[in-house]
């Protein structure tokens, strides 16, 4: 399945890095990152393994040792990331993802 990584997901994925490199240092950074690099692409060849939401068609997965989560969705033979998220935020207003 192919995987597209939305816009929003981007800025996502980079605010997380940027963060991440003020606050500790530029190796914890990258092992986040390639951790949620590597969530997606689990996403992209088992899209059916997340958990349902709120949000008809929208499933969330859990990033593992580090505290994150993704939400995407899939239409036709795409999995679309639609959001990266610190799980200690607030949570996201579902209708922003629709």
């Amino acid at each position: 399945m192919k995987l597209r990584v939305t816009q929003r997901a981007f800025s996502d994925r980079k605010q997380i890095a940027t963060y991440l490199r003020r606050r500790a240092d530029h190796g914890s950074a990258r092992r986040v990152i390639a951790r949620l690099d590597e969530v997606m692409d689990h996403i992209a060849r088992n899209p059916s393994l997340g958990t349902s939401t709120d949000v008809d068609d929208v499933l969330v997965t859990f990033v593992g040792r580090y505290p994150y989560k993704v939400f995407y969705r899939v239409r036709d033979d795409e999995a679309q990331i639609l959001h990266i998220r610190h799980t200690a935020r607030e949570p996201t207003d579902p209708e922003s993802m629709a």
